[in-house]
Order: C-alpha cells, then structure tokens, then sequence
C-alpha cells in the first residue's frame, strides 16, 4: 500500500521549505514536490557556465526573519550572510552619488549634493526605522478577519490598535502617508537631491508595475525598509555560495527533521473528495495522498491550474482572476573577464562591494515606466546591479567575475511578445546603458543570461514573472491578500492551504509564509 503522508507541499520554493521544516520539525511526515532539478523556486544559484555561479533570480537577502534563522538554525545548516557595505548611483557627466557604512563619510558625500538634505538624512532614517518598527509585528502576525472575526480575530485587531496607539500622533501620520502615498511624492517631503531620492524611492518600484509617482510606491519602500541582518534594520546582504544557499540550508534543516523532498516532480492537479482536498496527481500520472495538501504556488497557478472549477465557489474564483500579478521586471547575468570600470569613480573600491543603482533621477525612472506601461520594454532602465564575486570570490574563477543586473521595466505583454528578437534587444538595452557609465563593460563580458518575465515564468511558475506572487498594492495585502475571507493560510477546500509568497506579508525572500502556514495547519489539528 502506498504511503500516506501528513502533509504534502506543492512547490520547493523557500516558503514551501520553510513550511515543510516547521511541520517537520513537529513531527508529521512531510513531502515536498518540486516540478525542477533543484530546489529554491526563484531562489536558486546556478553554475551556467564552467566556473560561473549565478543568483539566477532572487539575488539579495535582507527579508528573512529572524525567527526562522533560530527555529532552524540554518546558520548550522550553511547559511552565511554576507554585508553589502555600499549603494553607488554613478551619474551623467562623471559625477556620482556613494553612501557607504561610514556615516561621518556618507554625511559629507551627500552634503555635497545638498547641504540640507544631509542636515535632514538621519532624521529621516530614524523615522524609517521606527515605521519599520511599528509594522514588524504584523509581518508575524496571520491576518485577521475584520468582516467576520472570531475571538482570535478580536484579540489580534486589538493587539493591532494598541499597537497603533502606541505611535503616537507624529508617527501615526507618517505611517499614514507611507500607505497611501507614492515614494517621490513621500521623499519630496525631505530631500531635493535628485539622486538621492531616485535611488531611494526604487525601493518602492522594485517587483511592481508601479513608477515611482504612483499611489502605493512608499507603502513598497517601506516593505523593503523591514528587512534587517543581525538585528541592523535596512540592512541588506548576499548569501555566501548565492541564494540558492538559502533554500538548501532551509531543506538540510527540513530534511534533518524528517521532510522528504522530491525534485523532478511536478504536480498536476489537487485530488478533492467530498470537498475536501486528499493528495496530488503528477504530471507522470502518480498519485500521493495526504491529510492535507498546501500549495507554495501562486494564488492563480494553484486555483486556476490545480484545482477543478467545480471545487472552487464561483466568487472565489473571480476574485482569484482579479488578483494583480502582472510582471515587470527582467534579469541580466554577466559573466566578465575583468571589473567594470566607472567613468565617474574609476578602479577598484567600496563602490563595487555593494548595489549598482542606475537611478540618476525622478523623471529617469518615471519615464522608464512609461515606456512599460505602453507594453515596450524601459529604453533607459533602471537597474539594481551587483558584483557577487567580489563579495563571495567563490562564485566566479580567479579573477574573473559574475554581474546581477536587476532591471524595471521590462512589461510580460509586450508588443509582439517576448521574441528571441526582443530578449536580445532587451539585453543589448541593459549592456548599453551600463557602459554609459562602465565603458569597458561591454569588452570583457564572457556570457550573457537574458530574462524576460516570460523566461522567468516558465522556468519557475511564478505567473507573468512576478517576483512577489502577486502586486504588494494596498488592496492585495494583510486580511486582503489574496483575497478578502481566505487571507489565513487556509482556502475554500478543505485541508488545502496557501503558503506561498501570494498570501501575507508577501513577497521577497522571507519566508513569513510558509511558516505562518505551518503553524494554522497544526492549529488546525493536522
């Protein structure tokens, strides 16, 4: 007789593996299925080319919350993070924009810039701070139901306006604007530096069809703003080995508890009975059955492709087509002979360790949208670039690096489609305008890996290419996300769950998912 397993998750991704070790680590048996070779969903390193290891997709951590580094010392299991120490916007006409760990250096460079906004930079990082403070707890918290709430329910919502109180008036006004508003209109507020407030408000563009004067952008900052390092908010860092070393130290710990995982084994469709979710088909045709089944996926691959019509209301399904995931973003991975070198800053320094920010200006990354928004890809983009190599000289051979390129905007419906054509010409477009500012680059590039957000989707599943599983717009988050009623793990079949980064807090690699996930399947009794 076939074995009959606890729990089942559908997806390797890093929530999916969270949520397998939690229930593992409490002892029910655990098996998860992973359509690829490997593991880690978007957060995955690859060795593309002899020597040459690339953070294929995801290629930052800053969002993994602590708790989960504790309950599965996954420091034990190999995880090492390493500190970005700087942000470098290299600018037209050779001048640029550093700010780095040392803060009497980082005052003066902005001071440079605009003597006012230096006197107003760390007031403004302390209120950031503090707005991050005052919503951490939520990122631990599973969303109440306010439409229908039970005891549990009123006793979070009143956790939650005590904890809202206790801002105070100044604070609570702050938090306000960063829901509500977008991230220029936010930063305007404090700064007139055009590239400081360029390179800051791409936080709040960064995995949305968002620019950044449009409503919801600061909310997406802010969202950013909550990742912390060693207890160090804002603080952001790579992965020793890629992060793909964040998935294989979480499944080392979900294995040593017990989880199986299986790679190369893709799930076709969600076996139901009486409404109530019993196991999984494989895309082979094998058969696994489980108490309950919770799915990784995003809200629309797990109802609209795993689940029958028939076992989803009519409304709930409705509101699942209306839920925004709409992809915007596009990845290039270089290879180089040699360290790009800046017009602006030349040679070696602090300003190659850390983040690459093309982000000269408002209206640079504004018009980038632009482009997006009437299906081209951005003609001048913006981009999120880092040098992992120089970080972790094991990703690379000697002497030679790896480049990330993180770049917006780059639309799933394109005009024409995502041709061979249009991926090299994307590609072209990022090289392009990283040698305005590097000319060397475009010589000592070796390999080139070009993502669009449909290469991005049919390697990982992840629907248009949406790095988040779904749009982090006020209307998709907290008790909303996915959708409002089924926003606690669980959904309108019985003993089938959601634990991926389509339900709250959201995306980036966090992992807040799969472990609230795991902990309302065992509330649940499983």
């Amino acid at each position: 007789m076939a074995k009959r397993y606890d729990a089942i998750i559908v997806g390797g991704g890093h929530n999916g593996l969270v949520a397998a070790a939690y229930l593992a680590r409490a002892g029910r048996e655990v098996l998860v299925l992973e359509q690829r070779h490997l593991v880690g969903g978007a957060t995955v390193t690859e060795e593309l080319y002899p020597g040459f290891k690339y953070s294929v997709f995801s290629y930052v951590v800053s969002l993994l919350r602590p708790e989960i580094m504790r309950d599965l010392s996954l420091a034990r299991h190999g995880l090492e993070i390493l500190p970005l120490e700087s942000t470098f916007t290299p600018l037209p006409g050779g001048d640029y924009l550093l700010r780095g760990p040392d803060h009497a250096q980082t005052h003066r460079e902005i001071y440079r810039h605009s003597p006012r906004d230096a006197d107003v930079y760390d007031e403004y990082g302390r209120l950031m701070a503090q707005m991050a403070m005052a919503v951490r707890p939520i990122l631990g918290m599973v969303p109440p139901d306010p439409a229908a709430p039970g005891w549990r329910d009123l006793q979070s919502l009143a956790q939650l306006g005590s904890h809202v109180r206790a801002l105070g008036g100044e604070r609570f006004h702050a938090l306000a604007k960063l829901m509500t508003m977008s991230a220029a209109d936010f930063l305007d507020e404090w700064f007139e530096c055009e590239p400081l407030k360029a390179t800051m408000s791409a936080s709040g563009i960064i995995g949305t069809f968002l620019g950044p004067r449009s409503p919801g952008s600061a909310y997406v900052l802010l969202h950013h703003y909550m990742g912390e390092i060693d207890g160090a908010f804002r603080a952001w860092g790579f992965a020793r080995g890629g992060t793909g070393a964040i998935s294989s130290a979480i499944a080392s710990a979900a294995r040593s508890f017990g989880a199986e995982i299986r790679t190369n084994a893709a799930v076709q469709q969600v076996i139901t009975k009486n409404g109530r979710a019993m196991g999984v088909v494989l895309a082979d045709g094998e058969e696994i059955y489980a108490r309950v089944v919770a799915s990784s996926l995003d809200p629309k691959r797990t109802f609209l492709k795993l689940c029958a019509p028939a076992d989803l209301p009519t409304e709930f399904r409705e509101a699942i087509e209306r839920f925004k995931i709409r992809g915007s973003s596009g990845k290039v991975n270089l290879s180089l002979a040699a360290l790009p070198n800046f017009t602006s800053l030349p040679g070696m320094g602090m300003h190659l360790r850390g983040s690459i920010s093309i982000s000269p200006s408002m209206d640079y990354l504004e018009q980038a949208f632009d482009d997006a928004k009437y299906g081209e890809f951005s003609r001048h983009p913006y981009m999120d670039v880092l040098i992992p190599s120089l970080i972790d000289p094991g990703m690379a051979p000697p002497g030679q690096h790896v480049m990330s390129c993180f770049v917006q905007y780059a639309p799933y419906n394109l005009k024409g489609g995502w041709t061979d054509a249009q991926r090299t010409a994307f590609g072209d477009t990022v090289v392009n305008t990283l040698c305005e500012y590097a000319p060397n680059l475009r010589e000592n590039i070796l390999h080139r890996q070009v993502l669009s957000p449909a290469d991005i989707e049919s390697v990982t599943g992840l629907t248009e290419g949406n790095i988040f599983q779904g749009e982090l717009a006020l209307n998709q988050l907290f008790f909303l996300r996915p959708v409002p009623g089924w926003a606690q793990y669980r959904t309108p079949v019985r003993a089938l769950y959601q634990c991926g980064s389509g339900t709250h807090p959201g995306g980036g690699i966090c992992g807040a998912p799969g472990r609230l996930a795991a902990m309302e399947m065992l509330r649940d009794g499983l």
